[in-house]
């Protein structure tokens, strides 16, 4: 064995390295979700333009009824999951927490919904007749799949999108002026842009306390992306129709 040579000795710059810490399950999820970002911000510059405004307005709330009234089930039907998982899981107590002090904190926004449609002069009772769009459907049916035949962890992909695309500050108030609709007709944009922020902030502190498996944040991840896709669909349809979607 022969000493080695100048070019093959071992200098401080050809030393490893550590690689760099992961980044926490959020941050990971949100880099993630940024592929998603302009596809969602189109749907939702196409749904509020000024043309037609009122009356998609007002299929917007009964869409939005037809989703969030499922909101409640699924986080109850999430938590009651957590309960069966197999002892030594991990995220069963956790999660079946947050699911549950999540419901209870949505519990009646859909009757917000309702208060929204009387308000702005529609029937609230065909919010509850109607048959809900096919998109609705497929939003919410995913998260019923896999919460009962994968995993509940799944759902927090769902929560986040839902919760983490906030309705700005201002939206209520502008769309209060471009519709001619009274103010009481956007209680539900109004709450939630103050709602939504403080809980994608206790969302973010569960992910990122959570012992998620690499396997697990692809789960959140492929939900997440899921519900972006759906979300900007419904509103490009709901767009498309400013008379209706049906």
């Amino acid at each position: 064995m022969t000493a080695p040579t100048a070019s093959s000795a071992p200098t401080a710059s050809s030393a490893p390295t550590a690689s760099p810490a992961p980044p926490p399950a959020s941050v990971a999820l949100r880099i993630k979700l940024d592929l998603a970002g302009p596809a969602l911000r189109a749907a939702t510059t196409a749904l509020w333009r000024p043309s037609g405004l009122r009356s998609r307005y007002v299929e917007y709330l009964y869409a939005m009824h037809a989703l969030i009234r499922a909101s409640v089930p699924l986080l109850e039907r999430a938590a009651l999951r957590c309960a069966e998982l197999p002892p030594g899981d991990g995220l069963a107590l956790p999660l079946r927490r947050y699911f549950e002090q999540h419901a209870a904190e949505e519990r009646g926004h859909d009757d917000w919904l309702l208060a929204d449609l009387a308000a702005a002069g529609a029937d609230p009772a065909a919010a509850l007749s109607r048959l809900p769009d096919p998109v609705v459907a497929e939003l919410a049916g995913a998260q019923y799949y896999w919460v009962e035949h994968h995993h509940p962890v799944t759902l927090l992909g769902y929560v986040l999108v839902l919760e983490g695309n906030a309705p700005a500050p201002w939206l209520a108030d502008r769309l209060a002026d471009r519709t001619g609709l009274p103010g009481q007709a956007f209680r539900t944009l109004r709450d939630h842009a103050e709602l939504d922020a403080g809980h994608t902030a206790a969302l973010d502190a569960l992910l990122d306390a959570l012992p998620l498996t690499p396997a697990q944040e692809a789960a959140v991840a492929v939900s997440a992306l899921r519900t972006a896709d759906g979300v900007a669909r419904l509103f490009h349809q709901l767009a498309a129709h400013p008379g209706g979607t049906r």
